[in-house]
């Protein structure tokens, strides 16, 4: 009989090193927070509030509650339940949505969509932030550990961004074993060095009482909106921890959380306040100075291999939205590589890591220090924030069955929270918050007018498609010739010919013996469940329907789904087939608005400028035909 401890010894070495591994890709963005996010709080130029002993112990006790209530309460325990089959995030959060008022007999509902796309559009803004400020602000730590390179900052963080961009089609299946170590030491010597400094202040644990945070606002309530607003960068890494749900689960986030993440922050913001009390003029860089004056060069080492940790997160993250967002048809096609024969989830996505790198150079060249870089930070996962909170509402309904004042009141609770450090962050649009808010209004509206663009696009071509059954009476009354071999045409769920087969009979007038009409799908999940893999449907005279389902995690791997899907029966062989795809050009119509003539001309360029169908169904090249055709929209 088999010892139950042994199963539960045999199941603590998992989570431990499950745990471990979340520490390096989940924590680095909440992690690194501690290097500028309480500087904030008092920076005379953003109005901070004065330094002084209570103030202090309320601004720590602000933090360390804000943690509590944003990341352990809203995320770990309730918003990480919400898993789309697992998978985490924005997107798959309303796709979970969707399909659960699907399954309730309800439509789907379009809000929740809208919704999803904008908090990815503004995930995208703070990636091109998160990076420059982690990078910078560690680099920065120069100026305290070794003055006589300060001159020499801004090339060492331009030279680490580059380096960071550089490696990304490699891929970080190798490196990233190092990371969970180097973030459990970044942990534990942060929390060393504030535990350190608060026992010689043992009063400065006083803000372990959610009674000082209350007060610390209710004296500086002059200064409320800049407080909030800084000590909201202290949460900024929260949205992650549910965008990588799908890579550890509840369990190793939880449990990394709870041992090694808050009580390495929560002292370490303790230690900040208690040298503050003790000299108010470290505030310039009260992180570093923490440190005995010895141990300040291989901090500001450690802190760099974590902010880069931390940006590696990010970039890997906007990656994997990419992909996701590709898959369920809000962006157009664009280059993947999968740089993993093993995890699918490691993919390089080359437009994006171009775009992030210029970004993050360009911003960090810009604001030049840090502290300037604050004052843009923040505002775009705020609204992020928001966003998940309102869709949590949704999704307590459809995904729980909660009633409506249940789920109003949960997210009421929230929205508390959340929209009082979004309004606090408002007064950052003047300084510089414009920019992510603009950034992603552009990737919002990128996504909307390919949807739009796709819609109007299918609705022109149902117009003028003919149906299937009038091409199998044509081939029944052997008025097409035929010859050897398999064809694969791209095709709509509905029972019409597709253009692509249409033209090579208008130009070849011939049809092979066996026609395959494709449909791929992308599912509202991450995976798809086996039974839902393939249908089949033979419609006679040689022709085949067959629609392949897809996760919006998935690989849609056309050939392999093909030869591994289908019935014995059909006797496919994927690789000796040809594949015919459409390839349009697009043109506006005299009646189109101003307006449509703009949204056209775009989703035009997108659509030009799409990644090849080949590449992104793993097509072989040489057996794809491609046949062109002009379209009036």
């Amino acid at each position: 009989m088999k010892n139950h401890s042994d199963g539960h010894c045999g199941r603590q070495p998992a989570l431990a090193a499950a745990s471990l591994a979340a520490l390096g890709i989940v924590f680095g963005d909440i992690g690194t927070s501690p290097i500028y996010a309480f500087r904030a709080c008092f920076n005379a130029e953003q109005h901070g509030a004065p330094i002084s002993a209570e103030n202090l112990v309320g601004a720590a006790s602000l933090v360390i509650w804000s943690l509590i209530l944003v990341v352990s309460l809203k995320y770990l325990f309730i918003i990480l339940r919400l898993d789309n089959r697992g998978e985490g995030g924005i997107l798959a959060l309303s796709a979970l949505i969707r399909s659960g008022a699907r399954r309730l007999g309800g439509s789907d509902p379009k809000t929740v969509l809208f919704l999803g796309l904008a908090g990815a559009a503004l995930i995208y803004a703070d990636g091109m932030l998160t990076p420059a400020i982690s990078v910078l602000s560690a680099v920065e730590g120069l100026s305290v550990s070794a003055p006589v390179v300060s001159d020499w900052i801004l090339p060492i963080c331009v030279g680490v961004l580059i380096g960071l961009f550089a490696i990304q089609r490699f891929g970080t299946g190798r490196v990233g074993v190092i990371f969970g170590p180097v973030l459990l030491l970044w942990f534990f010597v942060i929390g060393a060095l504030g535990l350190r400094m608060a026992l010689k202040h043992p009063a400065i644990f006083g803000a372990i009482s959610p009674h000082a945070a209350l007060m610390f606002m209710i004296h500086e309530w002059h200064h409320a909106f800049p407080l909030l607003a800084s000590v909201f960068l202290a949460v900024t890494g929260g949205e992650a921890l549910y965008a990588d749900l799908g890579h550890f689960g509840v369990k190793p986030i939880r449990a990394a959380w709870f041992t090694v993440v808050f009580p390495g922050l929560a002292l370490n913001y303790l230690g900040q306040a208690a040298l503050l009390t003790e000299d108010p003029a470290a505030i310039e860089n009260p992180f570093f100075k923490l440190a005995p004056e010895a141990l300040r060069l291989p901090l500001t080492i450690l802190a760099t291999c974590a902010a880069v940790i931390a940006s590696q997160a990010l970039i890997s993250g906007a990656f994997s939205l990419t992909t996701q967002a590709v898959q369920l048809g809000v962006l157009p096609r664009v280059r993947i590589r999968y740089t993993s024969e093993h995890s699918a989830g490691q993919v390089y996505v080359p437009s994006v890591n171009k775009l992030l790198a210029i970004a993050c150079i360009l911003l960090v060249l810009w604001k030049k220090e840090s502290t300037k870089l604050e004052a843009a930070y923040g505002i775009a996962i705020a609204l992020t924030m928001a966003i998940t909170s309102l869709l949590f509402y949704s999704a307590a309904i459809a995904v729980w069955g909660w009633s409506k004042v249940k789920a109003l009141a949960m997210t009421s609770a929230f929205m508390a929270v959340d929209g009082a450090f979004l309004a606090a962050n408002t007064h950052k649009i003047v300084d510089g918050g414009w920019l992510p808010l603009v950034a992603g209004g552009a990737i919002f509206a990128i996504m909307m007018t390919w949807l739009w663009g796709r819609a109007r696009l299918y609705a022109r071509l149902s117009r003028e498609a003919l149906p299937v059954a009038a091409l199998l009476t044509d081939l029944k009354r052997g008025s097409i010739h035929r010859v050897h071999g398999t064809a694969v045409y791209m095709s709509g769920r509905g029972d019409t010919v597709p253009t692509a087969l249409l033209h090579n009979l208008k130009h070849n007038q011939v049809l092979h013996e066996k026609v395959v009409l494709l449909h791929v799908h992308t599912l509202d999940q991450p995976y798809v469940n086996p039974r839902e893999a393939a249908e089949h449907f033979d419609l006679g005279e040689g022709m085949h329907r067959v629609n392949l389902n897809f996760g919006f995690a998935d690989t849609p791997d056309v050939p392999d789904a093909l030869k591994n899907r289908l019935p014995d029966e059909v006797k496919f062989n994927p690789g000796k087939a040809t594949y015919f795809l459409g390839r349009e050009s697009y043109g506006v119509g005299k009646n189109a608005s101003a307006l449509d003539r703009i949204r056209l001309a775009l989703f035009a360029v997108m659509a030009r400028n799409a990644s090849p169908a080949t590449a992104y169904f793993r097509l072989p090249p040489g057996r794809v035909v491609e046949l062109g055709a002009q379209i009036t929209l």
